[in-house]
């Protein structure tokens, strides 16, 4: 790729972090299928976007029917699935966005990589908690149910491994407590990091 040269835009992220008056930041649930990682995110984006800020939602199976189609769910395929929203993310930031992400995420090593993508001072990792068998009894779509059967190859906690994160930013125990009240957790802990820190100081020169 020596013949690639990428563009920088004359506008900061300073500027930009000015203009929208917030602090870009990727929000990162993950968590097993059935677990309410979907749900809290969108409540959460609900939230913030009411509140202000502009926000967007990347969801995992939005992607896998668009930007990733061509993607299988092996080892392989799964981390080039988060390598790429990885990127996607990165622009939104860049943007000035706040961004907010659900994706199953199985193996520690995607949820690094993301983490050296969009930098640390920009990830804040989410862990929704909550034990497979519980998983199973919520399972609206019958997805455990089909993988338990072998109809659904790769199927992270029943055929494919998940990696639960050692050290989140944010445990949430969607077994133990209400979406409200998981809702209110993440609310606590994401709002005062996407507050504009920056109010005044920007150059906007042409």
């Amino acid at each position: 790729m020596k013949h690639i040269f990428p563009f920088q835009s004359k506008i900061s992220n300073a500027q930009r972090k000015v203009q929208l008056q917030q602090e870009p930041q990727l929000v990162w649930f993950t968590g097993l299928s059935g677990f309410g990682k979907s749900t809290l995110a969108l409540r959460l984006e609900h939230y913030l976007f009411h509140r202000g800020h502009k926000v967007f939602l990347l969801d995992g199976d939005n992607l896998r029917n668009g930007l990733n189609r061509d993607l299988s769910f092996s080892p392989q395929d799964r981390k080039e699935n988060i390598r790429r929203v990885a990127e996607v993310a990165k622009l939104m930031l860049d943007a000035g966005l706040v961004v907010v992400s659900a994706f199953i995420s199985p193996y520690a090593e995607e949820r690094e990589l993301v983490r050296q993508i969009v930098g640390e001072n920009r990830f804040i990792e989410v862990f929704v908690n909550c034990p497979l068998a519980e998983c199973e009894k919520r399972d609206t779509k019958g997805l455990y149910a089909k993988a338990r059967k072998g109809l659904i190859p790769e199927f992270t906690g029943i055929s494919a491994p998940y990696e639960a994160p050692l050290l989140p930013d944010l445990e949430v125990r969607t077994s133990e407590e209400s979406i409200d009240e998981s809702l209110l957790q993440l609310i606590q802990f994401v709002e005062p990091r996407v507050l504009a820190k920056e109010k005044v100081g920007a150059t906007f020169g042409l």
